[in-house]
């Protein structure tokens, strides 16, 4: 564990661990928690609901769904490669041939920074492994909103139940370090006036660079002010099963308006 890697083997998990492993050569990793007895209770959108984009996108979404090693037949799980929204994985599906990395918790700022790919640690601490399991299993039995990629993704669920903590607004992305640094990296190449204060390259590259590790630093949850923390009972309260809009929408905004009226 450190700056380099947060690779783990299997036989140093804990309950209540947030756990990840990479997908598409790097590109995305599939976030979930640990709960014991080797199984991970994770948020999927698997095939057949995708977002139907023909892009990289629908790839990515559908890596969150779990399977076995290549070639081989999982006797525990069996075929959830279609099954959607949260379920409970033996920890070689959830893996799905990749490794296992530990996701990291109260880290301080320059660690944070230092480390070149978001989503894989924050400045958050996480809470005690046993609220973490309760609401890992809360949300299995009852749901977590409609999958977003950008804004209610496997990293949402997993930092949600390490830490209880949900965005009220519904303008900026979620929880997740992913696409925090994503739109962090796209904001820094794209949209900063700073990049004019210069002509060389690698002026260009420290200016986009700093503006990358601003963005990223203010949208971490540990940092962020858009917060509230959220007993899961409440969120679980405020989700409408009768509604057929209540699948396609982040449980995040109704529910905090609620939590803060009361």
């Amino acid at each position: 564990m450190g700056v380099l890697s947060n690779r783990i083997e299997k036989d140093q998990l804990k309950p209540g661990d947030h756990i990840y492993s990479w997908r598409l050569s790097y590109l995305y990793a599939h976030h979930g928690i640990y709960v014991g007895e080797g199984k991970v209770i994770h948020f999927t959108r698997g095939g057949g609901h995708e977002i139907g984009t023909g892009t990289v996108l629908d790839r990515i979404i559908f890596s969150c769904a779990p399977s076995p090693p290549v070639g081989t037949q999982c006797e525990i799980c069996g075929d959830q490669s279609r099954l959607d929204g949260v379920i409970s994985s033996c920890i070689d599906c959830f893996l799905s041939g990749g490794n296992l990395y530990l996701f990291e918790y109260g880290v301080s700022p320059a660690f944070y920074l230092a480390k070149p790919r978001g989503g894989t640690c924050t400045i958050a601490t996480s809470d005690p492994p046993e609220d973490v399991l309760h609401r890992a299993f809360s949300l299995l039995q009852n749901g977590f909103g409609g999958y977003n990629l950008f804004k209610n993704n496997c990293e949402d669920f997993a930092v949600y139940c390490k830490t209880g903590l949900l965005v009220e607004t519904t303008i900026s992305v979620g929880r997740s370090g992913q696409a925090a640094a994503f739109l962090a990296a796209t904001s820094a190449v794209m949209s900063s006036p700073l990049r004019f204060l210069t002509t060389s390259s690698s002026g260009l590259a420290a200016v986009s660079y700093g503006v990358y590790c601003v963005n990223r630093l203010v949208s971490d949850i540990g940092v962020r002010r858009d917060v509230v923390k959220l007993p899961v009972e409440r969120l679980v309260d405020q989700y409408d099963l009768d509604d057929p809009q209540a699948a396609e929408d982040s449980p995040t905004p109704s529910c905090i308006a609620a939590a803060k009226n009361d």
